[in-house]
């Protein structure tokens, strides 16, 4: 099973202040914790051990953090068309508050503040239900020439 992903894109992303880029949604599946474990070689047993987890107070096997924040760079790098799209993701900040947890959805949305010289400032939040996962988080990314 493989991580289940939807996005709102119907229209092109208008870049200007106030502007909403599409949202992604993605369900991580059960197996993603292994997975980004061995790929980042973050074998912490609160990732890839259910018991464990449950042991030091947890409910259960949370997400790494850096692969909710893959996430939220995903999101920015769909709206400018892809890795090999048109535009680029050069700066991302992100502020970790809430642990997410596999085979739940998390919601990554993101608003356009400020845009100057072909580079647009983002801002993005993910949830995961009601937990804010990641807040304040903070991208710049070279827009598609409009052309």
């Amino acid at each position: 099973m493989t991580d289940t992903t939807t996005d709102g894109a119907t229209e092109p992303v208008r870049w200007e202040p106030g502007a909403e880029l599409p949202t992604l949604t993605i369900t991580p599946d059960r197996y993603v914790t292994v997975r980004y474990a061995g790929a980042s070689g973050d074998f912490n047993p609160i990732h890839i051990d259910e018991e464990f987890a449950q042991q030091v107070g947890l409910p259960g096997r949370i997400l790494h953090g850096l692969w909710t924040m893959a996430q939220v760079a995903r999101a920015q790098t769909d709206a400018v068309g892809g890795a090999e799209g048109p535009g680029a993701l050069q700066r991302l900040e992100v502020g970790f508050r809430g642990m997410a947890f596999p085979e739940q959805e998390i919601v990554v949305t993101s608003k356009v503040t400020a845009v100057e010289d072909g580079v647009a400032v983002v801002t993005s939040t993910a949830k995961q239900g009601s937990t804010r996962v990641v807040r304040g988080g903070s991208a710049h990314v070279r827009v598609p020439d409009r052309g």
